[in-house]
């Protein structure tokens, strides 16, 4: 693609010159930089200030650059009600608006500026689906509050209400939560989605050094923005593109990190997906073989006290990227969005807090944070944040408590329904029984803030936020909408988990499975009408990234 196609002929310049363009301008290359700011999403409320960055980087290197926007939904103020359903989906939605701007106006190359849940991995989708020079530019993470000289986040905020409920905190002190959780601008301050996919974006070399982790009120990260404008310059002068950056071996670097990281879940369901962008298939089953030898050196909020900008501190990805390759676990010669290889970017990046980033020869743990189960709960796969559930979690036996809705369970949770050694099982709510596969922070909150989360599981085929601990297992596919083993579920059944041996299972014999499964009738949508509607229709189970299948005729 070329923008000689809208800048050669007098019509097309007209418009331009409408614009107040130059013919200077005109005739430079056109930089589209696509950009989430918007005042509903603390992550993106200072967006403005890194595009104005960027338009100057490029500018500087020889570029026009022209700004048009890519829409963001805040997880957590989706959270809890219906707007959750619209989450997961807008990833779709901005790879498709992206196309359709790029393509329409013949952009020479893009400059992204994400920076929450679904618009990271939605812009990645779109750099691989359109296949032009592009370099990304996150906001950066929100610093983390204080409440009590200890510092605090999003989920501390989440767990709060339920420890007030329990009467364990005052109303008073809830309100301190609620005042100091979230001080500043940017994404949630620990090792959510949002955090987890800029921190991806780096490794996958999408983005400049920095991208995942300098704050987003440091000075630092405008510094990087500009950076990030001048080096798109660069990648089109050599037409380095996403795919030539984007390669298998780039995602298992980027699933390697993902377990030394800990990161959220749902960067099992975005990683396939970008990768499909890219013509890969990323089979999850290769997470648990890189997780069995990579070590977890990072023990992040929710996982743990340190946060994104301690991780930066400590010397950021790269020095987590260095760490690992110690043990020869990444491919270090691929070329990424700063025109150097892996391993030239990370040479001499050193640890500089072994608290925060753990040497290999002291690991949390010898294997990964994330684990895939299976079994016959979820003949194709099941996720767990692995190094956020409790020791005495990763094993685990009792009886099913099932429900159809988040809703029905948190009212159980909330009122005393739920007991120790209990499994919570909430299905219909994955990508198509949703639709839009909810995420499942509140119960999981409630869990932990009750303080059950040493001895209750969560099950489900809907997903959970980066901010959930415990034993909380997503993904269960196939899901119940489409007849997968969850939605056969009694309660009482025996669930049998163990997380270690990336299993799980519920007791039943294969004529009393084989009986449930004939008596089983599909549900009616819960939405016929909208995008939802033909969301539903198009979308495949968690195991396959949720992504849109043209359906066969």
């Amino acid at each position: 693609m070329n923008s000689d196609a809208v800048t050669k002929t007098s019509p097309h310049r007209a418009l331009f010159h409408a614009l107040g363009l130059t013919n200077e301008e005109i005739e430079r290359p056109l930089i589209g930089i696509v950009s989430s700011q918007n005042d509903i999403v603390p992550g993106h409320m200072n967006l403005d200030k890194i595009v104005d960055a960027v338009k100057l980087g490029v500018a500087m290197a020889g570029g026009t650059p022209l700004v048009f926007p890519a829409i963001a939904v805040c997880d957590g103020l989706a959270m809890g009600h219906q707007g959750m359903k619209y989450s997961l989906v807008t990833r779709e939605l901005i790879a498709d608006s992206t196309e359709a701007m790029t393509l329409a106006h013949a952009f020479d190359a893009l400059v992204m500026v994400p920076n929450c849940d679904k618009n990271v991995p939605g812009l990645l989708m779109a750099a691989a689906r359109l296949n032009v020079p592009t370099i990304f530019v996150s906001g950066g993470p929100m610093l983390a509050g204080k409440v009590d000289g200890q510092k605090v986040s999003f989920s501390s905020v989440s767990e709060a209400v339920s420890q007030f409920q329990a009467g364990k905190i005052t109303k008073e002190k809830l309100q301190e939560f609620e005042n100091k959780g979230c001080p500043t601008c940017g994404s949630c301050s620990g090792m959510y989605t949002a955090n987890s996919m800029n921190c991806l974006t780096e490794v996958l070399g999408m983005g400049l050094q920095g991208n995942g982790t300098i704050p987003a009120v440091y000075s630092s990260r405008i510094q990087l923005a500009k950076r990030a404008g001048m080096q798109i310059m660069e990648l089109l002068k050599k037409n380095i593109l996403p795919r030539d950056i984007m390669t298998k071996d780039a995602f298992e670097n980027a699933l390697t990190l993902d377990m030394a990281l800990g990161c959220s879940t749902n960067s099992m369901l975005h990683l396939p997906a970008i990768a499909h962008e890219c013509g890969i298939e990323l089979n999850l089953e290769i997470a648990n073989e890189i997780s069995d030898k990579t070590p977890n050196l990072c023990h992040l909020a929710p996982a743990g006290h340190n946060f994104v900008e301690e991780l930066d501190e400590a010397g950021g990805i790269y020095a987590v990227m260095n760490e690992v390759n110690k043990l020869g676990l990444l491919k270090t010669d691929l070329i990424t969005c700063s025109g150097k290889t892996v391993g030239e970017n990370i040479a001499g990046c050193l640890n500089k807090n072994t608290e925060v980033i753990r040497p290999v020869e002291n690991p949390y743990s010898k294997t990964g944070g994330i684990a895939v189960l299976k079994g016959n709960l979820a003949p194709d796969s099941c996720v767990v944040k692995r190094s956020a559930v409790a020791p005495e979690m990763l094993k685990h036996e009792g009886p099913a408590k099932v429900f159809d809705c988040e809703e029905d369970a948190m009212q159980a949770i909330t009122s005393g329904g739920i007991t120790a050694g209990d499994v919570i099982v909430i299905r219909y709510e994955g990508p198509k029984g949703g639709p839009g596969m909810r995420e499942m922070l509140n119960p999981t909150s409630a869990i932990m803030g009750s303080g059950l989360g040493g001895s209750v599981a969560l099950i489900t085929d809907g997903r959970f936020s980066g901010a959930t601990r415990g034993a909380a297992i997503g993904h269960v596919s196939p899901e119940a909408a489409v007849g997968g083993n969850i939605a056969l579920i009694e309660n009482g059944d025996t669930i049998q988990i163990d997380i270690m041996a990336n299993e799980i299972n519920f007791v039943i014999s294969d004529a009393e499975l084989e009986k449930r499964r004939a008596n089983w009738k599909p549900r009616k949508p819960k939405i016929v009408t909208g995008y939802l509607s033909r969301y539903a229709a198009l979308v495949t189970s968690g195991n396959k990234g949720a992504i849109l299948e043209i359906q066969k005729q």
